[in-house]
């Protein structure tokens, strides 16, 4: 039994038998949610439907004006959302099959206690049609969330900049590249363009390629069959069908094999993949955005990216500034930061003492704008009280204190740091750390080889 409250839920009944139409309006009826309207042919329900769109319809198959896969039809045309239930003398099995086909919700042979049938039917109509509802409250919602103004948070002239170039991408289906060291929001940019963008109620898929084996990532960007490998139990779509009309975010592109290039390559210009184990290529309508915090121009002078790929992504560049040159912005974020601890975990808000502002504003994050989310998320649970103190600002690692952080080191020297630092920190857990991070453990083991002398299980 439904448990769905679905009130005023409108439902006209098309039947040409006097006595089988005041049934189901008996019928239907005793359900006090129900507002139930009868018709007796197709003429008189098709002159009201522009102004009464039921939320169901019960069908005759022989009506005396049209017949009811005619009306059906017309129906579905008018407003495909209304859904439709055939109740027919006939239990004709290819009549209901091909009915069903053509959109009806259900097939119900005549009857006098029709009421169970009926009922379990449109109880299931209800709890779809709450579904849905509760579906574009949530897509709602999300796009909310995503406001431009409110995600790219700061006030920087750097960021500003970078708005203005996130606003030009809106109104069109180009390719966006965003670069920009680790941690900078390459992802929240990403969303952003969607969900203001004219693709907002589709998907939004999001796949970091680093996170990902090799040889499980062209399965998992362009599906398979079933069968078309070891344990490929079911048939299984790829990220490009997934995000079909919406948005494919590859994130970390820099990362991807060689091999893998050619055919991402491939399939972008025909804008059609092969699953694998298949032979039928798929058309999609995808947009695409990746991120990576590789300079893509030097990687394809070393031999680690092809040229051409390379300027088939680079229709829109956007270059995220790192934390470090936004100045203020560091406080901003800090304030937004702390309203997001709040209300996540139901605790009160806390303000951020001027020593503590000081504190903050001295330091490099080279983590950016994830490391200072880290730094206040741990300062909103050891402090005591309702104001941040300078010294429940600890940041990540003590190699990289204001006192030591402008040697002049590399991005990835600071990268590398980071992760000895967590390494010792978490028993050289790989998963932990790369989850603490927020990065792939593939990622993880990558810059684990570049660190001389250090595996996973002897950190230097």
């Amino acid at each position: 039994m439904s448990t769905t409250k679905d009130y005023n839920f409108t439902i006209s009944v098309v039947e040409d038998n006097e006595w089988y139409n005041k049934l189901l309006v008996h019928t239907l009826s005793l359900n006090p949610d129900f507002v139930v309207k009868s018709y007796f042919n197709a003429a008189d329900f098709l002159k009201e439907i522009d102004t009464t769109v039921p939320d169901m319809v019960t069908l005759d198959v022989r009506l005396p004006d049209m017949s009811g896969v005619d009306l059906l039809a017309k129906i579905k045309e008018h407003n495909p959302a209304i859904q439709v239930i055939i109740i027919s003398e006939q239990d004709e099995i290819q009549t209901a099959v091909d009915l069903l086909k053509s959109g009806a919700y259900d097939y119900i042979v005549k009857q006098k206690d029709i009421k169970t049938s009926l009922h379990h039917s449109i109880n299931k109509i209800r709890d779809n049609k709450h579904l849905v509802e509760k579906i574009a409250v949530l897509e709602k919602e999300v796009i909310k969330k995503y406001d431009l103004h409110k995600t790219i948070t700061g006030n920087s002239v750097a960021l500003q900049n970078v708005l203005k170039l996130v606003e030009k991408t809106l109104e069109n289906n180009i390719t966006v590249v965003i670069t920009g060291e680790t941690g900078t929001g390459k992802e929240v940019v990403a969303k952003a363009i969607h969900y203001n963008s004219l693709r907002q109620n589709k998907n939004f898929i999001a796949v970091n390629v680093a996170a990902i084996p090799s040889e499980l990532l062209e399965s998992e960007l362009f599906g398979h069959e079933k069968g078309s490998f070891t344990g490929a139990n079911n048939r299984r779509i790829g990220k490009f069908e997934e995000a079909n009309g919406g948005t494919l975010f590859l994130d970390e592109i820099g990362e991807l094999d060689l091999s893998l290039q050619a055919k991402i390559l491939r399939v972008l210009q025909e804008k059609e993949v092969v699953r694998v184990g298949s032979n039928t290529p798929i058309k999609f309508d995808t947009r695409i955005i990746v991120a990576t915090h590789r300079n893509l121009k030097e990687e394809v002078k070393k031999g680690n990216f092809r040229e051409d790929l390379f300027y088939r992504l680079m229709g829109f560049p956007i270059e995220l500034p790192p934390l470090r040159s936004r100045g203020q912005d560091v406080i901003v974020l800090a304030k937004h930061f702390i309203g997001l601890f709040s209300e996540e975990n139901k605790v009160p808000l806390k303000v951020l003492s001027e020593e503590a502002k000081t504190k903050l504003l001295s330091y490099h994050y080279p983590g950016n704008i994830r490391e200072l989310k880290s730094i206040i998320d741990f300062a909103m649970v050891i402090g005591n009280g309702q104001q941040i103190e300078k010294e429940d600002i600890s940041f990540i690692s003590e190699d990289l204190t204001p006192d030591n952080i402008y040697q002049e080191l590399t991005m990835r020297q600071y990268e590398l740091k980071i992760l000895t630092s967590f390494l010792k920190k978490y028993d050289n857990d790989v998963k932990t750390v790369a989850d603490k991070l927020e990065i792939g453990q593939a990622t993880v083991y990558r810059m684990i080889k570049e660190l001389q002398g250090i595996t996973p299980d002897n950190p230097a």
